[in-house]
């Protein structure tokens, strides 16, 4: 079975186990900095499971979420950023990084009902060599997600900007944890039998924190105890009952806010069956 994931490091824990580790035999890794890519992969048919964009289950029919498992934040992630020029309160005009729809659409909420502000949106795929300027080039604002993110605001001060970290301003606005990415089955795929090697992979990922914070550390050019920090103490992995609530806040608000036509119900694959959540 052909699974697809970010190579970002806030999702290595979670595909260490399929790209390098014990379960690497037993599926075939398809590995992508953009996780918009790997949704795209999913609807193309050329992969069964995708680590994917939240926003993506509710585009994207024919969805099965595998339980337990997630990319969340309960306070401040520092890899999904905005960098603003000015207070986002005076911002016109916001670019916005391709890699993530999910991102995108919390920040279109964001504006409108934290800022009660409506800028003009644009989109642009960060380079290749990582860095923040062309994002920033005739814009008042910049969404930045992913190991770019964090490497920019590990040198904001440079660039002269100021840095609002998205999921301590979701966290402001509603009191919940953010949910930025989920795994997702195509149904036609979703073998109970999942959950097991799912949760599996994500403990061996989790026991091996300290050397991807070392792996990462080179090729982000930043010290491995700040990659550790972020590994342990930013990004959560868990699926949980408040996880899950703020994942379906963020579902309400895309639909108030017209960013998706309506919010349905969240299917989850359990040991035995489908369940299914209420979109309240």
């Amino acid at each position: 079975m052909r699974i697809a994931a970010s190579t970002y490091l806030n999702s290595a824990p979670l595909v260490y186990s399929f790209a390098q580790g014990a379960l690497r035999h037993n599926y075939e890794f398809l590995g992508d900095a953009a996780p918009s890519r790997c949704a795209s992969l999913l609807v193309a048919g050329q992969c069964e499971i995708a680590l994917i964009p939240v926003i993506e289950y509710q585009r994207i029919p024919g969805l099965v979420i595998i339980p337990e498992v997630a990319v969340a934040s309960k306070t401040r992630v520092r890899s999904v950023l905005i960098a603003a020029r000015c207070p986002l309160t005076e911002v016109r005009r916001v670019t916005l990084d391709t890699s993530s729809r999910t991102s995108q659409t919390l920040v279109k909420i964001l504006f409108e009902r934290q800022y009660g502000m409506r800028p003009e949106f644009t989109e642009r795929t960060p380079n290749a060599s990582v860095k923040c300027e062309n994002m920033l080039e005739d814009t008042d604002a910049a969404l930045v997600i992913g190991d770019p993110a964090i490497r920019l605001a590990a040198s904001a001060s440079q660039f002269g900007v100021r840095i609002y970290d998205l999921a301590e301003e979701w966290r402001a606005m509603t009191g919940l944890p953010f949910v930025f990415a989920v795994w997702a089955v195509r149904e036609e795929f979703a073998d109970p039998a999942l959950v097991r090697d799912f949760l599996a992979a994500r403990q061996e990922g989790l026991e091996r924190l300290e050397q991807l914070a070392i792996s990462y550390s080179e090729e982000l050019r930043l010290p491995q105890e700040d990659l550790l920090d972020y590994l342990q103490n930013c990004v959560n992995y868990d699926l949980d009952a408040d996880n899950i609530a703020g994942m379906n806040r963020y579902f309400e608000l895309a639909a108030e806010c017209g960013l998706i036509p309506t919010a349905r119900p969240l299917k989850f694959l359990s040991h035995g069956a489908f369940t299914r959540t209420s979109a309240k």
